[in-house]
């Protein structure tokens, strides 16, 4: 059995089910033939979890092809530093103080009396009235798939997707092997891998979609934890040497297994004739986990504001639009690609609605490029640590205290707000963010100071000022 939900056709996120013969589109409307989209949105890999991007213990070898291929961003960026903030960015095309979502669940991490302030009340879904980037592109007659992570809101097809394949309010699978717990899908058998399952059923739809223009959403859980490994590839990286700190064996099988499903992918595209008129673009949603993988030369991970935790791996593949071995530095965003599809599908704006990235169809193409501007987090919130003294962050206690943080050139600042501390980074010379010069360069720290203040107050971002009457401090 087959768990989809089309439409408007059934009511509930699990309520229907059918097999893809079932799921029939028409030719209708055309005549014009716009490039098909697959957005391929991982889930907390690191910025060096892939070959493409250095690593020498990962074997991604059909990602590296593609990237090959095409161009590879070296300053991509996740919108937010863990999984909610940064897909309601992603597809909102918005920073994160225009629709709340800051972080994911509560915005109470951590214990009680280490929070010297009361932070933000999060956001913990897209409000009902956003015109997400799907939506659009199913106004203009593309047909749309969600297929894997949503984490969002309860059920992706009330924001545009037609056929949804295991997505829904979960941001894990709670595991990885039969039964899925928390995924809305059925297992062929009992130790069927639920990544191959989602990659199986995407194949599905894309053998019904004939020549309508597709848009894909390919967001398997994988990465993510519970680290469950493909047991038959786990004998070669238990006896694989380690490179930089990547060593995790069980975090490998799960990479190298994704990689392979891609792949499946990128054949059934090819033997289709449906791959050289689709744009693929693939990205992290934030950076990788601490636990299980090691992200060098950059600070921290995943939940943190340093750049392991927000720079992220990021490739662009058009067959004859994008020149292959192409490599940009230029800083870019997650929420470039909401004006991205819709340049590309030759759609309006959306009347009315506000977008805070840039198209980046003019580099990928090579007519133009992105000018230089600010590219800003904001967090009024507080996330507990992983790994305790070990974690590479401000503290010992939180991946990330209540702040803000704005990249403007080579330059990143970031303040917090319990007590105004100011970091001030020159990125191309220190990469990992180790030497702080906030004191030493007052020029720069207050130029950006103001960039950042500004757009607080643009976007109207809370800044939490509350004293937590719990607070201990030591």
């Amino acid at each position: 059995m087959n768990w989809y939900k089309i439409g408007l056709a059934t009511t509930g996120v699990f309520a229907a089910s059918f097999t893809a013969t079932d799921c029939k589109f028409s030719n209708e409307n055309s005549g014009i033939i716009k490039p098909n989209i697959i957005l391929i949105n991982i889930d907390d890999m690191g910025w060096r979890d892939v070959g493409f991007m250095g690593s020498e213990y990962y074997e991604t070898p059909n990602l590296d092809a593609l990237a090959a291929d095409g161009m590879i961003f070296t300053n991509a960026y996740a919108s937010a530093s863990n999984c909610a903030p940064s897909r309601a960015s992603m597809f909102t095309g918005q920073w994160t103080p225009r629709h709340g979502v800051y972080t994911v669940e509560s915005s109470e991490r951590g214990r009680s009396m280490d929070r010297k302030l009361v932070p933000t009340k999060n956001t913990l879904f897209l409000p009902e009235d956003q015109y997400v980037f799907s939506m659009a592109l199913k106004d203009a007659g593309y047909v749309t798939c969600h297929a894997g992570k949503w984490h969002v809101s309860e059920d992706p097809t009330d924001y545009g997707f037609d056929v949804n394949i295991g997505g829904w309010k979960s941001g894990n699978p709670g595991s990885y092997y039969p039964p899925y717990t928390l995924v809305p899908l059925e297992a062929p058998s009992d130790d069927y891998y639920l990544t191959n399952l989602i990659m199986d059923k995407t194949l599905e739809f894309l053998e019904e979609v004939n020549d309508r223009p597709f848009f894909l959403n390919y967001s398997p859980y994988a990465v993510h934890t519970p680290i469950q490994p493909v047991r038959d590839l786990l004998p070669k990286y238990e006896n694989k040497p380690a490179w930089k700190g990547q060593d995790h064996a069980a975090y490998a099988t799960m990479v190298e297994n994704l990689d392979t499903q891609i792949g499946r992918l990128i054949s059934s595209l090819k033997d289709s004739g449906k791959f050289d008129n689709t744009l693929i673009l693939f990205i992290s949603d934030n950076g990788g986990h601490l636990r299980y993988t090691s992200i060098p030369p950059l600070r921290s991970g995943k939940g943190s504001y340093y750049e392991g935790g927000i720079r992220v791996p990021m490739f662009a593949h058009w067959t004859g639009h994008i020149s292959g071995n192409t490599v940009s530095d230029i800083p870019v965003t997650m929420l470039d690609f909401f004006p991205t599809f819709l340049e590309l599908a030759g759609i309006e704006k959306p009347a009315g609605k506000l977008l805070d990235g840039r198209s980046l169809l003019p580099l990928l193409t090579g007519s133009g490029t992105v000018e230089k501007r600010p590219l800003f987090w904001h967090f009024p919130v507080y996330l507990e640590t992983y790994l305790g003294e070990g974690d590479p962050t401000q503290d010992p206690l939180f991946r990330t205290r209540p702040g803000s943080a704005v990249r403007f050139g080579d330059w990143k600042l970031i303040q917090y707000f319990e007590y105004n501390d100011l970091e001030l980074y020159n990125l191309n010379e220190d990469t990992g963010e180790k030497k702080n010069l906030a004191e030493t360069e007052p020029g720069k720290r207050d130029e950006l100071l103001q960039i950042l203040e500004n757009w607080r107050k643009k976007t109207n971002a809370p800044v939490p000022t509350e004293l937590n009457p719990e607070y201990c401090h030591n």
